[in-house]
């Protein structure tokens, strides 16, 4: 009995050592802790939140046909007197844009859906920030800006009702091949800006005209249980990107299902030869992805288009089927970029189409009247501990040199990886200085 208490003790001091061990090295890719705010995930509780604002005791109707903005801003407003949470009960409510105050909360009942309007005219064109510029464009369907503390939560659905806008985008492609994103008129489903301290959780974000969850100058984010989703088929969901982050400080996305047909997450930050003089622009700095599973996208992750600086960058414990790339760099061409301390770690997956992606970027491009050379970076990429089958392994392009752009590659690590691919297989360590592989396994063989 006594060495049965004796192992029992040794292995509970061990387990302690070990956890203690483990948290102590859950560092960022620069070596700076990452703070225990990441691992602090307790869901919503909206009792906690004030008073409840069921929003069918206002005039609120359950119709899915009737649009009822107004009615639906109203109890927003009434929330906002004295803060506390409106709720949507089971059944759908078609809307326009609501935009949410200091001390509001949105709850979703399970069985109900918020669900867009599919004519833009219930969306109004106001101040906002798209596709890495501050511009005038329309709102999203739920918006927030310089909110502290505002959380959207339930096991309700918000469902962007995007089938129109995307058919009208693919018919304007046709007539015009080289039309922007933009051009065609379509409202993103959620946008929060100028805030901290916001929580999105439990909920199902569907079917958005254009990207689906995007945060502009952001801090203290998280993202917890989501499952965004818009089609690749029959139907294609144009640059319906899962999350944008633009500029943001400490972001949190763990535990979400995200299948879009375009980037799952996306860094953006600004874009253009003066970008980074730009106030209105600015850097990612510590981002966490962590224990997600992927469908169909195209980019599991993203740095860019519109990006001019990301830093302290982790992609860890997913699993993930059908993207067409794992890591994606968009080396833009127009812009300065700067892309550093990016770890990519524990990942299970097939069917994936490049492993690592880097190559220029110049859709729209446009160096607006600027003759200075643009330079930009990617240092300090770690990829490992990765089981994945892909059909190319190192999809970079050899370091760019022209009179108006070149990049730079350094200081990557493969670490314990074991690679299937079907059609390349090769890794050209030249192409990056500083470029180490220890236990690299591509279709059975080690690479060195």
């Amino acid at each position: 009995m006594i060495m049965k208490k004796m192992k029992f003790a040794l292995v509970l001091v061990c387990s302690t050592a070990l956890h203690l061990c483990t948290l102590a090295q859950d560092n960022f890719p620069d070596g700076t802790p990452i703070p225990e705010w990441f691992r602090q995930n307790d869901r919503t509780d909206i009792k906690k939140l004030g008073q409840q604002y069921r929003i069918t005791d206002y005039n609120v109707v359950k119709d899915s046909n009737v649009v009822q903005t107004e009615k639906m801003q109203a109890v927003i407003n009434k929330a906002a007197e004295k803060g506390g949470v409106v709720v949507i009960p089971k059944g759908t409510f078609l809307s326009g844009s609501l935009f949410f105050k200091q001390g509001t909360h949105l709850y979703l009942e399970e069985g109900a859906r918020l669900k867009g309007s599919d004519d833009i005219s219930n969306f109004p064109i106001v101040p906002t920030r798209i596709e890495g510029q501050t511009v005038k464009y329309f709102a999203a369907l739920v918006n927030a800006d310089g909110v502290d503390g505002f959380s959207i939560s339930g096991k309700g659905t918000i469902d962007g009702n995007g089938l129109r806008y995307w058919k009208a985008f693919w018919l304007r492609r046709q007539f015009n091949p080289n039309c922007t994103n933009m051009d065609e008129m379509r409202p993103r489903l959620l946008y929060i800006s100028n805030s901290k301290n916001v929580q999105v959780s439990g909920l199902k974000l569907i079917n958005s005209p254009f990207w689906t969850n995007h945060f502009y100058k952001c801090e203290n984010v998280k993202l917890l249980d989501l499952y965004i989703y818009s089609p690749e088929k029959p139907v294609k969901a144009p640059s319906t990107d899962a999350v944008d982050i633009d500029v943001c400080k400490n972001f949190l996305i763990k535990n979400c299902y995200m299948s879009v047909n375009d980037d799952a997450v996306a860094l953006k930050g600004g874009k253009g030869p003066l970008a980074d003089k730009d106030e209105n622009n600015g850097g990612n700095f510590n981002i966490v992805i962590e224990d997600c599973t992927y469908g169909f996208c195209h980019g599991a992750l993203t740095l860019g288009s519109e990006s001019i600086h990301n830093r302290n960058i982790v992609l860890r414990r997913i699993k993930i089927n059908h993207a067409q790339r794992l890591l994606w760099l968009k080396m833009r061409t127009d812009t300065p970029q700067n892309y550093e301390y990016v770890r990519v770690e524990d990942i299970e997956g097939s069917d994936i189409g490049s492993f690592l992606y880097i190559r220029p970027w110049a859709q729209f491009f446009d160096l607006k009247g600027e003759k200075r050379l643009i330079k930009s970076s990617g240092s300090h990429i770690t990829m490992r501990n990765i089981k994945v089958g892909c059909d190319a392994v190192f999809k970079v392009d050899k370091v760019a040199e022209s009179e108006t752009f070149e990049y730079r590659l350094s200081d990557f690590r493969f670490e314990n990886l074991a690679l299937q691919a079907k059609q390349e297989a090769k890794i050209d360590t030249s192409i990056v200085k500083d470029f180490k592989l220890t236990n690299v396994i591509v279709n059975g063989e080690k690479v060195q």
